[in-house]
């Protein structure tokens, strides 16, 4: 399509980019796609998610700004979390949400670390004090630190990686589904690491392999009983921040070219399945990963 953008197109590769963690979108050039798609066009919303109070975690870029940008569009009222270091971030995704819905969202930021449950707690509660209800689940945020030798990585980074990417989604889901009415969504952003086993990021992928237990087991016990449907996205190699923050020289001069498709994705393409498994188009789909990962065959 001669309107494709260059980030789409087979073969495209990313200059070498240095920083540290948290990773920041603003320093990335070129930035990740958020609301374009890949056939040159601007994001198409049909109002799927309107009335939906939404949580979004990681919302200040890459994948999760993409999701808050796609929900609002969608028409749904936002809570996002981000990081301290991230608040330059957070405005800048606000912002562009404000002017791509004329301001008729209601959002509310917060800026708060998952890894204690009394932090997951306080979220739900901020965000049923700002919007009364919640009936949508965007747990995107996530820690990954690189290792090529599990006899060095640390203790502690292993229990950070724990804390932050398995135990806090624990936290969140055990204070918010009581809140969440039947037609509620969950969704989870994984990984494709959890089935291929990346030899770099052996703490990440296992939390990863746990939130995917975690999401199958958490569906069969509420889905019945409560009528709220969980899934999980397991994206593979996604052009954000996160990545660029962690991969090591060899990864990025080759990012995403081993893929059948020989790119990398873009947040976009892996926002849009969250908002598929939001709305009542999913309504049939519950326990399940969408594996949007390039072409990349999970069994």
């Amino acid at each position: 399509m001669s309107n494709t953008p260059k980030q789409f197109k087979k073969g495209f590769q990313y200059p070498l980019q240095d920083q540290n963690l948290p990773g920041l979108q603003h320093k990335l050039d070129p930035e990740p796609v958020s609301d374009i798609t890949a056939d040159g066009q601007h994001y198409k919303a049909a109002g799927k998610l309107v009335g939906r109070k939404a949580i979004v975690t990681g919302a200040d870029s890459g994948i999760g700004r993409s999701v808050a940008l796609l929900y609002a569009l969608e028409g749904a009222d936002l809570t996002l979390t981000y990081l301290p270091a991230e608040k330059s971030d957070i405005e800048e995704t606000v912002k562009i949400i404000n002017e791509k819905t004329n301001n008729s969202r209601k959002i509310h930021s917060v800026e708060t670390d998952l890894t204690s449950e009394k932090a997951c707690q306080a979220l739900v509660q901020q965000h049923l004090q700002q919007h009364g209800q919640l009936t949508t689940l965007a747990l995107n945020h996530g820690l990954q630190h690189s290792n090529t030798d599990i006899t060095t990585l640390e203790t502690d980074k292993w229990l950070e990686t724990f804390q932050t990417n398995i135990h806090s989604f624990f936290f969140i889901v055990k204070h918010a589904v009581g809140h969440m009415p039947e037609g509620s969504s969950i969704v989870f952003n994984a990984s494709i690491n959890f089935a291929v086993g990346h030899p770099e990021l052996v703490d990440y992928t296992a939390t990863k392999g746990a939130m995917i237990g975690f999401m199958r087991s958490l569906s069969n016990q509420i889905v019945g009983e409560r009528g709220i449907r969980v899934n999980a996205v397991a994206p593979g190699p996604i052009w954000t921040p996160l990545i660029v923050s962690t991969m090591t020289e060899s990864s990025k001069k080759s990012f995403g070219l081993s893929t059948p498709m020989g790119r990398a994705g873009q947040p976009i393409e892996v926002a849009s399945c969250f908002v598929f498994l939001s709305s009542a188009d999913s309504s049939y789909i519950t326990g399940q990963v969408l594996h949007v990962n390039g072409g990349v065959v999970i069994n």
